[in-house]
């Protein structure tokens, strides 16, 4: 089952970035293309893929994420601007340092999908994560040291919608 679930995500991904439909008519080597190689990722890396298959099956858990795709966004962008500032400004106000930070998310998935969220910040850039839950974040400006507030700061926003996403 998991299997035949990444070889239909990895077909989908495969045309949203090819795009196969051109002038009203489907390349149909595009088409075969990706089902090849669809089908030979979901057969060699199934293993490596998250064994929590059943949150791409969850139409909630769905809409969930197609809330976190913009909120997301927005926070990238904001962290954009942030580090433009500090690149141009005169001063480079800037500190940088590795914060700790907690996480409350339990499943490998979540995990891994806050810290990719993290490091895809500019800004952020997650260098290391424990066993008992926690993530060794490189900040470009420390605003805090304390790992609950520095938690609040940098996954706070990601967390809550992860948690509806994966747990």
């Amino acid at each position: 089952m998991r299997r035949l679930i990444y070889f239909v995500l990895a077909f989908l991904v495969w045309v949203l970035v090819t795009w196969p439909f051109v002038d009203g008519r489907v390349d149909l080597q595009v088409v075969v293309a990706g089902l090849i190689a669809s089908f030979l990722a979901a057969i060699l890396f199934h293993e490596i893929l998250p064994k929590e298959h059943h949150v791409f099956l969850s139409p909630v858990r769905v809409f969930w994420f197609l809330v976190y795709v913009p909120v997301f966004f927005y926070h990238m962008g904001r962290a954009n601007l942030d580090v433009v500032y500090r690149a141009l400004h005169p001063a480079l106000p800037i500190r940088p340092g590795i914060v700790k930070i907690k996480t409350s998310l339990k499943t490998d998935s979540a995990i891994t999908a806050l810290a990719n969220s993290i490091t895809l910040t500019p800004g952020t850039l997650t260098v290391d994560l424990t066993d008992d839950g926690y993530l060794y974040v490189h900040w470009i400006n420390v605003r805090a040291e304390d790992p609950e507030q520095a938690t609040r700061l940098i996954a706070h926003q990601f967390e809550w919608f992860l948690h509806k996403i994966f747990e």
